[in-house]
């Protein structure tokens, strides 16, 4: 397989992709054939990791219009990091080379929504399953809960989503002696980003 692109030029694909979503275009290249499917049998080489929210809104693969092989796909509800997220990731780095991993969040995020109601009244689900996601949420947010953002939701809704990815990013950064070593020897890069329901946007912050 060829070298990986670097993590400044897979970042650029990214956005380049993502502007071709907001338009309404396609890539001027195959993204999925006959041809690329069988090429693929041999290996992967995804350009970038994207550990993104399961919300059926945000499938990574068309917002930023890419194709068989490109990415690769972590999702989870609330984008959060478990241990088998950063398991994830530390084989995509490992084994396919891969220079950046994207964390992305996206706007009316039903687990931060879900968090913010349960710090709100307090108690818990009835599923241990769910609360398991939830209680990975409430780090990132309960400090925004102590300031005037609480008589806001919509904009206490905007900054816990920023906090809840810049968590899972801090996460994926220094949780990991894997993901460590190869931010510091191979150039990976780390970032936030988040998905615009509204407008198909994707920002990228947290460099």
């Amino acid at each position: 397989m060829a070298p990986q692109i670097d993590a400044l030029e897979a970042l650029k694909r990214l956005r380049e992709g993502n502007a071709r979503f907001v338009a309404g275009q396609r890539a001027n290249f195959p993204l999925f054939s006959d041809d690329k499917r069988e090429k693929l049998l041999s290996g992967q080489q995804p350009f970038a990791v994207i550990l993104g929210c399961s919300d059926s809104r945000v499938p990574a693969e068309i917002v930023f219009d890419q194709g068989l092989g490109d990415l690769f796909v972590i999702r989870v509800a609330g984008n959060i990091v478990a241990p088998s997220q950063i398991g994830s990731v530390e084989f995509a780095v490992s084994q396919f080379g891969t220079r950046l991993v994207v964390v992305l969040g996206h706007s009316r995020c039903g687990a931060i929504l879900a968090t913010i109601d349960q710090l709100r009244r307090g108690g818990s689900s009835s599923s241990a399953n769910i609360n398991a996601i939830v209680d990975r949420v409430k780090p990132s947010i309960q400090g925004l809960m102590e300031t005037d953002l609480v008589n806001d939701q919509d904009a206490l809704v905007c900054s816990a989503i920023r906090a809840n990815v810049r968590a899972s990013v801090a996460q994926l950064r220094h949780g990991s002696a894997i993901i460590e070593r190869h931010i510091a020897e191979h150039g990976l890069m780390v970032v936030g980003a988040e998905y615009s329901l509204e407008t198909g946007e994707v920002e990228f912050f947290d460099d």
